[in-house]
Parts: structure tokens; sequence; C-alpha cells
């Protein structure tokens, strides 16, 4: 990630977004919508825009995982008898489990920008932990959560509710292919999604 200053020649590190630049592009430019232009947290697992970053909400969709039907769980022939559907504002995760949901938020990415998402430190201290692949430059979509229960109890995780913080960088030149120019698979994804090869 580390590119060439067009000015100087050196090379350069991509910059962390701050606050003013995303609330910029999410009203302008559609980059995240709904967009919440503030940090909620009245009662709830905050989200909204903070200081260097957007807390995402989970939406009520969620594919909980089960054992039930004895399938494997194989990346290149992905069984969806391996879940159960649920739409719910409370998903129980079982013990040593997971789940995949969505985002109540829609996002578009531009072409000179990369992002890292991080689990809340409020899950994160219930053994709860959130996995998310970098959005790419030009990505656009729901984005698919994957949230692991690592205890040996149930977990709670609320839906409308915060759950990750992504983080957005931008690099000093647009790269020269991106997730669009290369139809990637997942782009423009509406619900929860599953593997694709």
């Amino acid at each position: 990630m580390i590119g060439r200053s067009r000015r100087t020649g050196l090379r350069s590190m991509p910059s962390i977004k701050a606050d003013k630049w995303i609330r910029k592009m999410a009203l302008e430019h559609g980059m995240i919508e709904p967009f919440e232009d503030r940090q909620v947290r009245k009662g709830v697992i905050s989200y909204g825009l903070s200081s260097y970053g957007y807390d995402i909400r989970v939406a009520d969709e969620f594919k909980v995982f089960t054992n039930i039907n004895n399938t494997v769980v194989d990346p290149k022939n992905f069984d969806d008898r391996s879940f159960v559907d649920m739409k719910t504002d409370v998903c129980i995760i079982p013990p040593n489990s997971f789940a995949l949901a969505k985002t109540v938020e829609y996002f578009r990415i531009p072409r000179d920008v990369l992002t890292v998402c991080v689990g809340k430190s409020t899950y994160a201290r219930c053994g709860l932990i959130v996995n998310v692949t970098p959005f790419e430059p030009e990505w656009e979509g729901f984005v698919t959560l994957e949230i692991s229960n690592t205890t040996p109890l149930p977990a709670k995780i609320y839906a409308n509710e915060g759950l990750a913080q992504v983080l957005l960088f931008q690099s000093d030149e647009p790269c020269e292919r991106s997730y669009a120019d290369k139809k990637g698979k997942y782009q423009g994804q509406q619900g929860v999604t599953l593997p694709k090869i």
C-alpha cells in the first residue's frame, strides 16, 4: 500500500481519512447510505461517523451456522443448508459458532480508497469477533459480515446497532485496475452473500 508521490517521486504512505472527508464523500457522492453524521450512543451499541472512521450497523437479516444437516463447510462448493435464515431484532449465536449478516449501510468505495474493518470493543470484550475483508477500490454493495462467537455460551447480537468500524485509507494515486474493472464476484451484493467461486 506504499505509493510513489507524484511531486517528489518518493514513496509515501496512504493516509487515513478523517470525519470531514468521510462526511463530504457520503453526502456529496453517496459513499455511505444511509449516513449518520454523528455517533449515536444513547441506549445502543454506538454507530455513525467517528473521528477517523465510520461505525457500521448490522441489519436484521442473519444466517446462523448449524450442523443439523452434517454438511461439510467447503468454500468451493458451499451447501447453504449449513445455515438457518433469521430475520430478528436480536440474533442468538450458539456457543463456538458463527453467523453471517449484512450491514444496514450500502457502500460505494472510490477508486483510490481501500478500507479495513475492525470489530467494536463492546462485542470483542464479550468474545465476539467480527471478520470483514477489505472493501476494494470501486467495490459497492451491502457488506456481508461474519460474526464468530468464541465463547462456550450463547451470545446476542443487536440488529440496527453498531457492530464494527470501517477505516478508509486513500492512496496518493488511483489503482490501475479496480474491483469494478475486474468485475469482482461480490460487486453490488444486496443480501447476506454466501461464498462464490
